[in-house]
């Protein structure tokens, strides 16, 4: 069976994941020290992580990765130096869920804003928890790009934290 591809990802109230140069301070700031919005609890049932190659330079210096072992799927076209535990791929998201699914990995988490996309394209990603920090960015890399095609979710849950922040849970309709 085809492992769950979930996105698990936090945005600007105006739909941007980062600023125009790639930066991700702004996140940082707004974020409460010691919260982390339900990502302890997503990541419970994750197998795997897949990523874009600009998400994985945000933490490519991280030594080791922050994901306790999980293997870690960068695509990209511009592989860095091998790393243990990552694989650098150019597989389409149809050969990466086949592959997944092969390796018998129930759950799957996908990141970053292109990746994300092509998955959605794909018609592939099964659940999405958006964490909307309340700041006006103005400008910079979206969450979603312009799609040929519609997309149904509906909302599963909806959490408010103290600090303004909001985690919407969301599975195909």
């Amino acid at each position: 069976m085809r492992p769950r591809l979930s996105v698990f990802i936090a945005t600007s109230l105006d739909g941007y994941i980062a600023a125009s140069d790639g930066g991700l301070e702004w996140l940082r700031n707004a974020a409460t020290p010691g919260d982390d919005y339900g990502y302890a609890a997503f990541m419970q049932n994750v197998d795997a992580l897949a990523m874009g190659r600009g998400t994985y330079d945000h933490i490519a210096a991280l030594d080791p990765l922050p994901f306790d072992g999980r293997p870690l799927c960068v695509f990209t076209h511009r592989p860095p130096e091998p790393r243990t535990g990552v694989t650098f791929w150019q597989a389409t998201p149809g050969e990466a869920a086949s592959e997944w699914e092969r390796q018998g990995l129930g759950r799957v988490y996908v990141d970053g804003g292109r990746l994300i996309g092509s998955f959605l394209e794909a018609d592939l990603i099964d659940d999405i928890t958006i964490t909307v920090v309340p700041i006006l960015l103005g400008s910079g890399l979206p969450l979603f790009h312009p799609s040929s095609t519609v997309r149904r979710f509906r909302l599963d849950e909806c959490e408010s934290w103290p600090d303004g922040l909001v985690t919407l849970s969301y599975s195909r309709a």
